[in-house]
């Protein structure tokens, strides 16, 4: 009964441990995914100022009329 009740509280403690260690995991995961989002909105604002940046270039092209 002893040997029993020992091998239940190593397995509860493991069990304890893994859930705080995926709990970090997932923090850490949520921090990284806020990150690349916050990435990849500022990716997007440049990519649009320089769409808008060259559209305005190829308007100031004169059209060839030949």
């Amino acid at each position: 009964m002893e040997a029993e009740l020992k091998s239940l509280e190593q397995k509860i403690n493991q069990f304890v441990e893994l859930c705080q260690r995926l709990r970090t995991d997932n923090q850490q995961l949520r921090q990284q995914l806020a990150s690349i989002l916050n990435e990849n909105k500022q990716l997007e604002e440049k990519i649009s100022n320089a769409t808008s940046r060259l559209e305005r270039l190829l308007n100031q092209i004169p059209e060839d009329n030949a």
